[in-house]
């Protein structure tokens, strides 16, 4: 069963060339807006801005 609470798992997408690298979990009650993280980017081979995308099931 899935864990009942504040935290929440999503996504992580450059945006850039829009490759999907991470998966973080944050608390939506803590953070309501959308993560944008700097992260590196394999495909890119530079740091870029990873845009958090719908949460995974």
């Amino acid at each position: 069963m899935a864990k009942k609470g504040p935290r929440q798992h999503m996504g992580l997408k450059c945006s850039k060339c829009g490759h999907f690298n991470y998966i973080s979990e944050r608390n939506k009650t803590n953070t309501p807006e959308k993560l944008v993280l700097s992260k590196y980017c394999r495909t890119c081979r530079e740091h870029t801005e990873h845009k958090e995308v719908s949460k995974l099931k």
